[in-house]
């Protein structure tokens, strides 16, 4: 279920993409000079055998079903880089970009070298109008197989046969990688003359090489002028004009089977080649002198001489052409291991793996990229800023990962971010989630002392403690208050992956978990309840059944609150939603009521849910008049004389967003008494309720009149209670949470007992008794008495059977409320009658007589026996029981 507070859950806008393409793998929300959409993520688009990944974007209009289009970055911003876009996953992460735009990146972008291909990754940066503007791929490194190979090949006559030259030419081309980014082969044959059978700019694969080897004709000649051949090479074939690129590696493989016959210009030529820094691969082939069985030893000096050193390294010699072809792949594989360049039975990688983008966090001065795959997967950081790139070495973080841990894959940089501290120090956070199989998060500096310094290690095995990080300055004033670091697989009860995040004030830390996953992931939202605070959406994508939700929790001061203020959970929006909560965001106002909205991905799906706006209504009271006055009644009611009066009620709505909002109103009388001592006018019952409609910024007011009957109780006052809401819950405005929703006051009834509002009475009570005919009844004894007076025992006898009580009750200082008197008699005797003596418009009022307790209770001028009022009656006829 969904557990609100101002998001909007009724009204979702859902936007569906290919959901073999993971379309919702990452959202943002983009604003193009008022054109608000959403920007989605799908990184396996693309056919099954080339995920090259795209960006979908889905704009938000006046209709709610508007479509998603994609946006083709993988080749509008990717083609010049690299003909390689094969499985690039392009648009696992979108960020914003500084000062505007975003980057998309494609982490697993992968450069062909050789037969291996290095993941270092590649980002976008794209304009808000979906132009691109360069790519970012700062750990992208030139092949260890960017070489520029010329072959200077020996064709004179003694070349025999010729076929076998033909065949190793076509094998050891073919080991060759050849494309721009790698290889490039031209050849010089020579023997008299040297001539340029190709460039190395005319052929740009690898098969098209190899074809033209099987189509050179031997050259011949009587003569073997190596040296004019390795100088035509080094100063001709090494051009700029024939292809030459700036930066690749210059090798030349020398093929001869005999002594050259300009062996002394062979020094110039070497030089020339040393000055180029060409390396020099020499192969001898023994042929020649084998069949005419000369000594060869003059001639494979030459050919050492010709040879770049050590000899063991780039010198051959064969026996016959044939032999050639034993040599190929020992050739190939001294070419791929040139000092400067990563081989491929090494093991140990640097930036080959990096896999820039994998996450990213933009900066005021540029861009924090986590390398999560350097370093053998250690993982790293790098900044790319305007004042340069910066890289901390391996060595940088040893101490907090010591080299002798380098084989157990940190992934440094899976997620990357930065907090401000008190001293606006800018300090940089890194996670790692598979450090020692648990997790770790630093904090470094990236400056020359910069030391990074550990938060903490997850205690828990395979918890990915670090996999996402957020910081937030709750109070906005530019120092980042706490730091959150997600666990989305910290095992709960009965093993399940429930997820958790760590909340760290940077001194300490403290820690909320929830279920599933929870901390995903994590977006700082810029105050969703308008309280001027930082607000916290978190991932939980494994809740109910693979579902998912998001939480929204408040900031406060400078913290988060520990409970969270809403849950949504996917089914709640949809109930084909699927990992809900994968990727959120939520930074702009998509709608255009100037109230941020929360973007969220799902797998095949990602949701845009408007928030809503938050009213405080302020509720005044005021009654007139401001007390219950029952001794001068104003009006009737139901025929009845009653006090009358008039609540007013003004309301008045505060909240960002202007309008009218409807609220319900219900108002009650005398919440506590069993029955109401006030009636509203309008409904004769003590409750009532009215629709009322107020506007932003403006006050209403309501009357309520009511009316008070004669009661017993005029000594409490009378409670007025108020309460309201928003009279339609599905859409439109809420009410502020912390805000009061009631309000309640009492109305006190009217005394006329001086400024202090405190009656203080003195009744005076004077009794005299009158009998009549005074006789004794012999054997019978009577005893009266009444309730504040003692007198001795009267015998009454026959013929005096009459008693009569005189009774004077004066009042002699305030007002005096709810005034009774109480008479009781001995059972012997019987009541007959009560007479006003002197009542001064005074009633006196009989109101209950029990035989069986032989009492009479009367009330005196009720309800208000007034200040120096007088008032004289008699109990008639008490008779003796015969």
């Amino acid at each position: 279920m969904c557990q609100c507070f101002n998001i909007d859950v009724k009204h979702p806008r859902i936007f569906t993409g290919p959901e073999d393409a993971l379309f919702g793998f990452s959202v943002l929300q983009h604003d193009a000079g008022g054109e608000k959409s959403m920007l989605v993520g799908a990184p396996w688009d693309g056919p099954p055998n080339n995920r090259k990944g795209d960006v979908y974007r889905c704009t938000v209009g006046a209709e709610r079903n508007s479509s998603c289009s994609k946006v083709n970055l993988g080749e509008t911003a990717l083609q010049n880089v690299s003909k390689n876009l094969r499985n690039s996953h392009l648009g696992m992460t979108l960020t914003p970009d500084y000062p505007d735009g975003f980057l998309a990146c494609a982490p697993l972008w992968s450069q062909e070298c050789g037969t291996s291909m290095f993941s270092t990754g590649i980002c976008a940066s794209v304009s808000d109008d979906l132009e691109p503007r360069e790519t970012i791929a700062p750990t992208a490194q030139r092949c260890s197989t960017y070489m520029d190979i010329v072959i200077v090949l020996d064709g004179s006559n003694s070349i025999y046969p010729w076929y076998e030259v033909q065949n190793f030419l076509s094998n050891i081309l073919s080991k060759f990688h050849i494309s721009p980014d790698q290889m490039q082969v031209g050849i010089l044959q020579y023997g008299e003359v040297a001539v340029h059978e190709w460039s190395l700019k005319d052929y740009q694969t690898t098969q098209q090489v190899v074809e033209a080897s099987m189509n050179i004709s031997r050259q011949e000649g009587r003569e073997t002028r190596t040296a004019y051949a390795i100088h035509m090479a080094c100063t001709e074939a090494f051009s700029a004009e024939r292809g030459a690129r700036e930066g690749a590696t210059k090798v030349m493989i020398v093929v001869t089977d005999g002594e050259s016959h300009d062996g002394e210009e062979l020094p110039d030529a070497l030089e020339e080649c040393e000055t180029r820094n060409i390396t020099r691969y020499a192969i001898a082939v023994l042929g020649h002198y084998i069949r005419r069985q000369q000594d060869p030893e003059t001639f494979i000096n030459e050919i050492k001489y010709i040879a770049s050193d050590p000899d063991d390294k780039y010198f051959f010699n064969v026996t016959d052409e044939a032999a050639l072809n034993d040599i190929v792949d020992a050739l190939g594989d001294r070419i791929f291991t040139l000092e400067g360049t990563l081989g491929y039975n090494q093991s140990s990688f640097h930036m080959e793996m990096s896999q820039i983008g994998f996450s990213t966090h933009t900066l005021d001065d540029g861009i924090l990229f986590g390398m999560v795959g350097a370093y053998d997967w250690d993982g790293g950081v790098l900044k790319e800023g305007i004042n340069g790139r910066i890289m901390p070495p391996r060595e940088a973080f040893e101490s907090e990962f010591p080299l002798e841990l380098k084989n157990h894959a940190a992934y440094l940089g899976y997620t990357v971010s930065s907090v401000v501290v008190g001293d606006w120090k800018r300090l940089y956070v890194a996670g790692a989630p598979r450090f020692k199989h648990k997790g770790k998060v630093i904090l470094f500096e990236l400056g020359d002392d910069g030391e990074p310094n550990e938060i903490h290690v997850s205690l828990q095995i395979g918890s990915y403690y670090g996999s996402e990080v957020c910081g937030l300055d709750i109070d906005q004033d530019g120092i980042t208050d706490v730091l959150l670091v997600a666990a989305p697989m910290f095992l709960g009860s009965g093993n399940k992956e429930a997820g958790r995040v760590y909340i760290y004030t940077l001194s300490g830390s403290e820690e909320k978990s929830q279920d599933a996953r929870f901390g995903y992931a994590l977006a700082a939202t810029p105050d969703l309840n308008h309280d001027g605070f930082t607000d916290l959406l978190v991932g939980a994508p494994l809740e109910d059944e693979h579902r998912g939700a998001i939480y929204v929790y408040h900031g406060d001061g400078i913290y988060i609150t520990h409970n969270y203020k809403q849950r949504i959970a996917g089914y709640s929006i949809s109930p084909s939603l699927k990992y809900f909560g994968r990727s959120v965001s939520a930074q702009l106002d998509l709608d255009g009521d100037d109230l941020i909205d929360l973007a969220v991905g799902a797998q095949g799906s990602a949701v845009l849910l408007s928030s809503r706006s938050i009213v405080q209504i302020n509720v005044s009271l005021k009654f007139q008049p401001h007390s219950i006055n029952v001794i001068q009644k104003t009006c009737q009611k139901g025929g009845r004389d009653s006090a009358c009066l008039n609540a007013t009620v003004c309301f008045t709505a505060v909240s960002r967003s202007p309008g009218s909002h409807n609220l319900l109103v219900s108002a009650m009388l005398d919440d506590r008494k069993l029955s109401a001592r006030a009636l509203f006018d309008d409904s004769s019952h003590r409750q009532t309720q009215l629709l009322v409609q107020v506007h932003t910024g403006k006050t209403l007011c309501y009357n309520l009149p009511f009316h008070v009957y004669d009661t017993a109780d005029y000594i409490r006052p009378i409670s007025f209670s108020l309460r309201f809401k928003i009279n339609n819950t599905e859409s439109g405005p809420v009410l502020d949470e912390g805000w009061p929703t009631n309000i309640k006051k009492t109305i006190p009834f009217f005394k006329d007992c001086g400024e202090d509002d405190v009656c203080t009475t003195d009744l005076v009570l004077q009794i005299v008794l009158q009998l009549h005919q005074m006789y004794q009844l012999s054997g019978l004894n009577y005893f009266f008495s009444s309730f504040l007076y003692r007198h001795k025992p009267y015998v009454i006898r026959s013929p005096r059977r009459r008693l009569a009580v005189e009774v004077q009750l004066q009042n002699r200082l305030e007002n005096a409320y709810n005034t009774s008197l109480m008479l009781h008699y001995s059972r012997n005797l019987h009541f007959s009658s009560l007479s006003i003596r002197v009542s001064h418009v005074l009633e006196v009022i009989l109101l209950s007589s029990s035989l069986s307790t032989n009492s009479h209770s009367c009330n005196v001028s009720y309800p208000v026996f007034r200040s120096m009022s007088k008032v004289s009656y008699c109990w008639k006829n008490l008779l003796p029981l015969i």
